[in-house]
């Protein structure tokens, strides 16, 4: 008896799954949207004109530890923005970091202090901001030198003040 009541959950499995499976697909899709919102507009101003990107926030200590680890790809306009909440030396590095990266770091005032361009993949090497900096800008390697990224230039971002 206890074999035919297997029998019979089992074959009430698909009928069951087919009933589910719109929700399931509403549900990937409002994840899917939730990851797509939180990326963040975020603008580059240098001297070949201001410059859209789209990054992800790492304000956490946690979410700043992990930074870009892992990651195979990012698109094109996309980064992440490392907000340390105080102004400072900064130091960063790309152990368990596959994509090569720029490394744009920020004063609290939004403006560029300093380009590490074209950083090495799984490298231990500390990337220093050689100064105070507030924040890190990581853009996919060629990005700075693609757009004209310097010392100097703005950033617009409601984590800097104005």
């Amino acid at each position: 008896m206890a074999s035919s009541a297997a029998m019979v959950s089992r074959s009430g499995f698909l009928p069951v799954f087919r009933a589910l499976l719109p929700a399931l697909i509403l549900f990937v899709a409002i994840v899917g949207a939730r990851a797509e919102t939180s990326l963040e507009r975020l603008e580059i101003v240098t001297s070949t004109g201001t410059h859209e990107f789209r990054v992800e926030v790492a304000d956490k200590p946690s979410e700043r530890a992990k930074g870009l680890m892992y990651r195979k790809s990012m698109p094109e306009d996309q980064g992440m923005l490392f907000d340390f909440h105080v102004e400072g030396p900064v130091m960063m590095w790309m152990k368990n970091t596959y994509l090569p990266l720029d490394m744009i770091f920020v004063s609290r005032q939004g403006v560029v202090t300093k380009v590490a361009a074209n950083t090495v993949p799984m490298s231990e090497e500390v990337i220093s901001s050689g100064g105070p900096a507030y924040a890190v800008i990581e853009l996919n390697a060629g990005a700075a030198d693609k757009i004209g990224i310097k010392a100097g230039d703005q950033i617009r971002h409601p984590a800097f003040r104005r």
